[in-house]
């Protein structure tokens, strides 16, 4: 591994692929690690903040599937950072396959709380068809483009057979609540609409087992363990990455120059590139020259990108139930199953599907929070915090049927307009495919050249072929990228020409 402690190998970002990819690299010798940040934190989408004085996630806010098997659960319980209930057996089991078991309340836009019962088909009918939506992947091709169309051509065929004896507004009901599912998987997605989420590469995502879990001191107390296994002088914040300049030809010179905002320059043997999908999408025109592969251009512009924001909502008291967990809000007068809004301007908050309770209430006294996907969610970005509190207090008041209810104070993310994300998460887009997945993490330049190998590598969570979306995703491509460079340089120290003893 001689050549490696010499190697020079450039990150750009210090989310936590970045991260990852540094401290894989640091603990196998590598002597010049350099990360470039363009943020004055480390952390990316992981990004905890306070409401009042409690603590709550900006971005990332759960580990989805905290098992063994998981990489940022196996962490945070060798840090310390989580409560003794996630760590439980019986809670690394459970396999919830992305829907955690929550205790709803279902309130109505004439302001009564639903009957549950009233409920149930209607989410079991949305589920089951979920389920059967995943399946296409694996068995090729798709009947529609998009999850959405599939959804409402097969619960219109069922509704038709199943709910026929049911009275009209049961059934009207239980049609406004299939929108509802439609949001909520639009928030889960972090999509627009389930119209813009390919029906065949849906099934692509992968879920581990155990049951969702929280960082009760906040997500970034896993950035800050990272970080200080790192040496202290190997991020340089506030330093944006105008252009990588790679080599494609066969010019002597194989290394990469980077190229910053500031003007300078900083040339290596390899950059790892971990930058959100949403930025890649907006700059890599001018990110890489030359410019990436006209295959890879095509996945980062098929893979989608989009907004998924947070709403933080304190009371005095609480309108829901005690041992409620999440809160779905059902328009009446969306029977349609729609998943977005006809005028986003003026009914941008129909978009947003409910709540989730921070628990335990000791912790967080009386906390929600809403959650708001697609355009309408980026159009609430461009609010001030005194119009959001005066739309979410006349949607409370009505939804409960009292006109007193006031919230205490109102706080809300702006993934959308961050210059360095451009919105929250990938999912896979119409007419993906998992070969795009493959494209968006080969390295440059392509595979066969007799080019410099390994001159610019991607990291992050939209280039993992099955945990996209998350942190653990995200984690591991950082270790992926790492590996590759530690396997590259291994191999080359082992087909060396041994040395003369003498």
């Amino acid at each position: 591994m001689a050549m490696s402690v010499n190697a020079k190998v450039v990150i750009v970002g210090c989310g936590i692929s970045g991260i990852a990819a540094a401290q894989r690299l640091v603990n196998a010798g590598f002597q010049h690690v350099q990360i470039l940040e363009a943020t004055a934190r480390s952390g990316g989408r992981v990004k905890t903040g306070t409401l009042g004085d409690k603590i709550i996630e900006i971005g990332a806010n759960w580990i989805h599937g905290p098992s063994e098997e998981n990489p940022v659960f196996c962490l945070a319980r060798q840090y310390g950072l989580l409560e003794p209930d996630a760590l439980t057996p019986e809670n690394q089991a459970m396999d919830v396959e992305g829907h955690p078991p929550w205790v709803p309340n279902f309130f109505s836009s004439s302001g009564r709380k639903l009957n549950a019962e009233d409920i149930y088909p209607a989410q079991e009918m949305f589920l089951e068809l979920m389920s059967e939506g995943s399946k296409f992947e694996s068995q090729g091709g798709e009947p529609w483009a998009c999850v959405g169309d599939f959804i409402r051509s097969e619960a219109e065929q069922q509704v038709a057979e199943k709910w026929k004896d049911i009275d009209a507004a049961t059934r009207c009901l239980r049609l406004c609540v299939i929108s509802n599912m439609l949001k909520v998987e639009c928030c889960v997605n972090g999509a627009h609409s389930m119209d813009e989420v390919g029906l065949g590469a849906y099934g692509l995502y992968k879920t581990l087992p155990g049951l969702d879990c929280t960082f009760p001191g906040g997500y970034e107390g896993l950035i800050k363990n990272l970080m200080s296994e790192l040496p202290s002088d190997l991020v340089t914040y506030n330093r944006p990455v105008r252009c990588v300049h790679w080599n494609n030809t066969e010019k002597e010179d194989n290394s990469v120059m980077i190229e910053c905002d500031d003007e300078k320059k900083i040339a290596a043997d390899h950059v790892i590139v971990t930058v959100p999908l949403g930025y890649l999408k907006k700059h890599h025109s001018t990110l890489f020259s030359p410019p990436l592969p006209l295959h890879k251009l095509h996945s980062v512009e098929r893979l989608g990108f989009g907004t998924n924001n947070k709403i933080y909502v304190e009371f005095d008291s609480p309108w829901w139930d005690a041992d409620c967990e999440v809160i779905y809000l059902v328009w009446e007068d969306e029977d349609g199953m729609l998943d977005q809004v006809p005028d986003v301007q003026r009914s941008w908050i129909k978009k947003l599907f409910g709540f989730t309770v921070l628990k335990p209430t000791e912790r967080y006294g009386h906390v929600l929070c809403g959650w708001i996907a697609g355009h309408e969610s980026e159009y609430m970005e461009t609010l001030s915090e005194q119009e959001v509190t005066h739309t979410m207090t006349q949607l409370i008041r009505r939804f409960t049927g009292n006109p007193t209810v006031t919230p205490r104070r109102v706080l809300h993310s702006q993934w959308f307009h961050d210059p360095w994300t451009c919105g929250s998460y990938s999912y896979p887009g119409k007419g993906c495919s998992a070969q795009d997945l493959e494209n968006m993490m080969e390295p440059l330049p392509t595979k066969g050249s007799l080019l410099q190998p390994l001159q610019v590598l991607f990291a992050g969570e939209a280039t993992h072929p099955c945990y996209y979306s998350t942190v653990h995703g995200a984690l591991l491509t950082g270790w992926r990228e790492a590996d590759r460079l530690i396997s590259h340089y291994s191999a080359i120290s082992t087909s060396e020409p041994p040395k003369s003893k003498l």
